[in-house]
């Protein structure tokens, strides 16, 4: 209960921290919800700011001695990932907001809001999204995190759909939507959270196997933070501007993930037969989906590519899960003074 007490006044404290940050934004004259003058993006930036902030408290209310007796290494991947999630958890709540904003506007045509009415609309989403961030504060772990990559890709391509410039886009491949800002900013966000998703499984596989494992996982950890650099490239590079190196970006981040899927796959205990299964059935199922596409053309590379992250995505969900069944939930800190060396 005392919890849950504190997460409401969490709650409460965004909304309010929303309303006046919003009036003070918005003062002047209404204006509809979306388009250059709109709502949307003031509103959108005041409740991630405020749901970054939640996030960074609650984490440092509630894991405050999670670091304790921790080495050097270990406590500065504990702080960038924290770092990492505050951003991300920021960048959420401002595309959850954009992409409600665009959806409300088709349906409320004509709709303005002065201060007060944009005010009270901020602190809903500060309080929204503020919860939300609160909440995992108090404690996260792979599989939420796993969760959050999938809801902000959803999140952020959607919108980048429907304010793409050209309608038609999907008749090339999901790059043309890198165009706009939406879709490249979603990817560089998806790549800080494959890269700290890959921090978290490197914790949970050193829980599992201790210290002598380090090196294989530190192995294991730097290809997932190299594969979402990869990812945030391609979003950093997008295809209008630089062809060539979006490419070669897009190409590194699907081998990069193999890579670190497959090694994660061996490094797990016992081999459980739900994640190996997995992972065999998604490799072949890929592998169909490319010989349908290429060959036969039964369908553009935009459902090429929709499916393959799907499945990439089926596969980090069962590992995660099998990581959540697992993994003990007590920290496990490190006695040596590198993860690459003994002593």
């Amino acid at each position: 209960m005392r919890a849950e007490a504190a997460a409401v006044a969490a709650t409460a404290v965004c909304f309010v921290l929303g309303v006046g940050a919003g009036l003070v934004v918005l003062r002047g004259a209404s204006r509809p919800l979306t388009g250059e003058t709109g709502l949307a993006m003031p509103v959108a930036v005041v409740a991630g700011v405020i749901a970054a902030g939640a996030f960074a408290v609650s984490t440092l209310r509630h894991r405050r001695g999670e670091t304790t007796g921790m080495p050097r290494w270990q406590v500065i991947v504990s702080h960038l990932s924290a770092g990492a999630l505050t951003l991300a958890f920021g960048a959420v709540t401002v595309m959850g907001v954009l992409l409600t904003a665009e959806v409300l506007a088709v349906g409320l045509r004509g709709l303005e809001l002065g201060a007060v009415g944009g005010g009270l609309l901020a602190g809903v989403a500060a309080a929204v999204g503020g919860r939300f961030a609160f909440g995992a504060g108090v404690g996260l772990r792979t599989a939420d995190l796993a969760g959050l990559l999938f809801g902000f890709l959803v999140i952020g391509t959607l919108f980048a759909m429907v304010t793409a410039v050209d309608p038609r886009w999907w008749e090339e491949n999901f790059s043309q939507l890198g165009v706009g800002w939406a879709f490249n900013g979603t990817l560089v966000v998806a790549g800080l959270l494959v890269a700290t998703v890959g921090a978290y499984i490197g914790r949970d596989l050193h829980r599992l196997r201790g210290d002598d494992a380090l090196p294989r996982i530190a192995v294991i950890v730097g290809l997932w933070a190299a594969a979402g650099a990869a990812l945030a490239a391609v979003g950093l590079l997008p295809l209008y501007r630089a062809p060539l190196p979006h490419d070669i970006a897009a190409f590194a981040a699907l081998v990069l993930f193999l890579a670190a899927a497959a090694l994660t796959t061996v490094a797990v205990p016992g081999r459980p037969t739900a994640l190996v299964a997995t992972s065999i059935a998604v490799g072949v199922l890929v592998v169909v989906a490319v010989v349908l596409w290429l060959p036969f053309g039964l369908y553009a590379v935009t459902a090429l590519e929709a499916i393959v992250v799907g499945l990439g995505l089926l596969w980090l969900t069962t590992l995660v899960r099998v990581l959540a069944i697992l993994v003990p939930e007590a920290s496990r800190p490190s006695a040596r003074r590198s993860p690459l060396r003994a002593g």
